[in-house]
């Protein structure tokens, strides 16, 4: 294929990717994802501990890391997630949460239920205590003033081990509630219970880690263990309820390590001053290859532009995909990355003038010299890259950010230089070089090819 054929196809390829690049990320506040600390919420770091002498095996970690994901999105916020780093520690990131006391509670909660016919309970005391937790529940007062039952003044008839799932509904009166489903053994002890408990209306008291939750009448027979808790549930506390049911019992304690609450203001003016920060460093970057390569410099602001929304349309893809939150680490990286990107110009510019300066020809000091520049650029390309992915392998939280902008800006410096910027340096080097030399800051060519 001719050089020149190559050179028109890879600037058709090039323009492809950044119509689809803008397609795909404008509006930029919609299409990015945005982290915790630029939208604001509840960052935790927690470490499971073994209960009592247990000790704890890989499946036990396994189960934590589920509980804790259901528990995460039972909050029912978009961008949560939860993370483990290194052997028994989590981080979960809950953006948009305000209510960090309650996401604490709720996160570290043992999840131990117990389901107790309440005509059981003969104990004066701990029925007027289970009717006081019951009327805080019903006003929306915080129950730990209260405290916890004893367990010895009644006997469980089943615990949650039995429930399968959990997950919010509504009631006929269009109230949320929580539908369950258990086991077999579940629905076979459900079933005797709620058979002899229905002619009488008699209550289930539901009591979750010794606190009760509700005291439902059984109003029917309910044989195959599918059952709707109903009460005065708001959404909130349905869903907080629904995601501990679904979870089971915790098999290992939970310390809660560190916890962070970030404003959305903070947040949102860190944006803002990242942002600010980013077009300061590309208008100095602008400023100085214009000045030093002139020409060569204004072809830079354009490779610059087209890295800028390639930039953008791949995040917006991992936005979508949920793989990316864009952090402020994540945008140290990507203003790092504006320097990587000009260095890679840099080293075009700098190995053609060597070659005029060597006596070439323009049009073959081009050749020459874009393909050893983008050579010596991958090769320093590939040590930073090599740290990039030490440092997202072993890192821990939002520094993982950093890593993997300072990773993807590498691989598509590169893409706009193999695809732009040197088949652009040898077209003018046929032409417009040859004929306006120090308009490009460089001196006439020599004769050899």
């Amino acid at each position: 294929m001719e050089p020149k054929t190559r050179n028109i196809i890879a600037l058709a390829v090039i323009a492809i990717l950044a119509a689809v690049s803008v397609w795909q990320f404008w509006p930029l506040s919609e299409k990015i994802t945005q982290g915790l600390d630029l939208k604001g919420g509840l960052s935790v770091i927690l470490t499971a501990k073994p209960l009592g002498n247990e000790a704890l095996t890989e499946d036990t970690i396994q189960r934590v890391e589920t509980i804790l994901t259901e528990r995460v999105n039972g909050f029912g916020v978009s961008e949560a997630s939860v993370q483990r780093q290194g052997q028994t520690a989590f981080l979960i990131q809950l953006p948009g949460v305000s209510n960090a006391r309650e996401a604490l509670k709720l996160l570290g909660e043992p999840g131990k239920l117990e389901f107790v016919e309440l005509a059981s309970i003969t104990d004066t005391a701990t029925i007027d205590l289970i009717g006081k937790q019951l009327e805080a529940q019903r006003s929306s007062e915080p129950t730990e003033a209260l405290p916890a039952l004893d367990g010895t003044k009644y006997t469980p008839f089943m615990t949650g081990e039995v429930i399968t799932d959990a997950r919010v509904s509504t009631d006929k009166l269009g109230n949320p509630s929580v539908s369950l489903k258990m086991n077999q053994t579940g629905a076979d002890i459900w079933a005797e219970v709620t058979t002899r408990l229905y002619p009488t209306n008699g209550q289930v008291l539901i009591a979750l880690d010794g606190r009760a939750k509700t005291a439902p009448a059984v109003q029917d027979a309910i044989l195959t263990g599918d059952t709707e808790i109903s009460g005065t549930f708001t959404v909130e506390e349905a869903k907080a309820l629904a995601a501990v049911l679904q979870s089971g019992a915790m098999p290992a304690e939970i310390q809660i390590d560190e916890s962070r609450v970030v404003g959305p203001t903070l947040g949102q003016d860190s944006l803002r001053q990242g942002l600010v920060a980013g077009l300061i460093g590309l208008a100095f970057v602008a400023l100085f290859m214009a000045v030093y390569y002139r020409g060569l410099g204004v072809l830079s602001w354009i490779s610059l532009l087209l890295y800028a929304v390639i930039f953008g349309g791949v995040l917006a893809v991992l936005s979508g995909l949920g793989i990316f939150s864009m952090t402020l680490p994540g945008i140290a990286g990507i203003i790092l990355t504006i320097g990587v990107a000009a260095d890679t110009s840099i080293l075009i510019f700098e190995r053609l003038k060597e070659e005029v300066a060597a006596g070439k020809t323009h049009r073959s000091a081009a050749k020459s010299g874009v393909r050893h520049a983008i050579a010596t650029s991958i090769d320093a390309d590939v040590v930073t890259a090599v740290s990039a992915i030490a440092l997202y392998i072993f890192a821990i939280g939002p520094v993982r950010g950093f890593a993997f902008t300072l990773l993807l800006g590498i691989v598509i410096d590169l893409v706009v230089a193999i695809l732009f910027t040197g088949p652009v340096v040898r077209m003018l080097a046929e032409g417009p070089m040859m004929k306006t030399p120090a308009l490009f800051g460089m001196k006439g060519g020599g004769q050899r090819g």
